[in-house]
């Protein structure tokens, strides 16, 4: 044994590991030099280096080859976040990024992101201006609402409204209403980072306008009604509506915030999802202030977007905490590209929108051709009916239907290709079986999905 507790050979092969300056002057270190900047190179140098040596350390008999350079130097080339091929059928995928942005607010994005403009200057007066007017008009326009500001999403938006509104006071709010959203984060949670104090009424599956009215007291600061916008609640139920509890809370003085979560500005007719109601229908309603998602049903970028009463909103604004929280200039410009869209009529035209109604015709044709660019690429499937979900937190009864591609074979072997190849491709497993939905590939992709899938299914072992 050495001194260092390790065994003589085991020594031997770290100490016969090249040096990063060795490799750097060696042939291949050379060669590498032309074509990428001496940092990457010298950093993919150290990470072969890095996992030789933990090779070497678990007793394997590992050495240096310049042919583990290349594939390290791609890796690093490849940027962290990049486009994938979404063949899941979920329209609102959150871990895939969620809404797809029109081409049009692409554009303005490229536009604004480009150079210097006029984020906070009127310029009208010269004077400085507000990074929300660009969006005020069209959403009091599309929500009937007095005033309207944005935040980074929906979260922060509830963040928002509880801290400015009811820090060190009552929140009354239904069991039945107290949700856990995305990525394990729970809205009681939210809610107590706020210093308001929770009171919980009703029953998980009822509450009734008579429970919210005992709770109300002097040290009732708001009334939140969170929208289940990602689970049902059927059977023996009964909830109290917004416009129940606005003739509650109005003669009373205090505001009504509703979580809506979605941000359905129009109407979605799509099989087994009950009415949803807009954030119009929630404003008329009497709400005083509603939250919802940039990113969801509006199919915008992320954003947390309040409106309500002017008197509300200008307390919102003059939080601290709204600047920590505020939106950039691209949002900016995605979003209110996104409202427009809508306002004109057309907001069908919005891809998050497109792709949630996209007709089982045109699915079923877009399936064969997917179908028979595998074929001629020498791998058979199954064109099958299927059901999807529209995602993201929204329309958790909604079943749109679709078609897709089953793949036989290793299921998790021929996902795991597709998901590391390039293009990245990504669909779901149902009975060991790849299925691969076409409701997300526009027309243009089909090509590229089924080459994608031809390469990663020839790279299987005994293909």
């Amino acid at each position: 044994m050495s001194d260092g507790g390790l065994p003589a050979g085991t020594r031997e092969r770290l100490r016969a590991l090249p040096s990063v300056e060795a490799v750097l002057v060696s042939e291949a270190g050379r060669a590498a030099l032309q074509i990428h900047p001496r940092p990457r190179v010298v950093e993919a140098i150290r990470r072969v280096l890095a996992v030789l040596r933990g090779r070497i350390l678990q007793g394997e008999a590992a050495s240096f080859s310049s042919d583990a350079l290349g594939p390290a130097l791609v890796a690093l080339a490849t940027p962290g976040l990049r486009p994938v091929l979404n063949a899941t059928g979920v329209v609102l995928h959150t871990n895939l990024g969620r809404a797809p942005l029109a081409p049009e607010a692409l554009a303005r994005v490229e536009a604004v992101g480009r150079g210097y403009s006029n984020l906070e200057v009127d310029l009208e007066s010269g004077e400085r201006g507000s990074r929300f007017a660009p969006l005020l008009e069209p959403l009091r326009a599309l929500t009937g609402a007095e005033d309207a500001m944005v935040v980074n999403n929906c979260a922060a938006a509830t963040l928002l409204v509880l801290t400015a509104l009811a820090e060190g006071r009552e929140v009354v709010v239904s069991r039945g209403e107290l949700v856990e959203i995305g990525g394990g984060f729970r809205v009681p949670d939210v809610m107590r980072q706020s210093h308001a104090t929770l009171v919980e009424v009703g029953t998980t599956n009822r509450t009734r306008r008579a429970d919210y009215e005992r709770a109300l007291s002097p040290a009732t600061a708001l009334v939140a009604k969170v929208h289940r916008s990602n689970f049902a609640l059927v059977g023996f139920t009964e909830e109290t509506t917004v416009e129940e509890l606005a003739r509650l809370c109005q003669p009373r003085g205090v505001p009504l915030f509703v979580d809506a979560g979605s941000g359905l500005l129009a109407p979605l007719d799509l099989p087994g999802a009950p009415a949803e109601p807009t954030m119009r229908g929630h404003v008329e309603a009497g709400a005083d202030l509603v939250a919802f998602s940039g990113d969801k049903l509006l199919g915008g970028p992320q954003a947390g977007i309040v409106v309500g009463r002017a008197f509300w909103v200008s307390r919102l604004r003059a939080h601290p905490l709204a600047r920590a929280l505020r939106v950039d200039k691209l949002t900016v410009a995605a979003l209110e590209v996104t409202l427009r869209m809508v306002q004109e009529g057309r907001g069908d035209e919005i891809p998050a929108r497109a792709l949630a109604l996209a007709s089982e015709p045109v699915l079923r044709a877009r399936a064969d051709v997917l179908r028979q660019r595998l074929a001629d690429g020498g791998v058979e499937v199954r064109v099958v009916h299927v059901e999807g979900q529209v995602g993201g937190g929204t329309l958790p009864l909604a079943r749109p239907r679709s078609w897709a591609c089953v793949v036989d074979g290793d299921a998790e072997a021929l996902a795991t290709r597709l998901r590391t190849g390039e293009p990245s491709v990504l669909g779901r497993i149902e009975e060991g079986r790849l299925v691969l939905d076409v409701r997300c590939i526009d027309d243009p992709d089909v090509a590229r999905l089924a080459e994608a899938v031809v390469a990663a299914r020839a790279s299987l072992p005994g293909a």
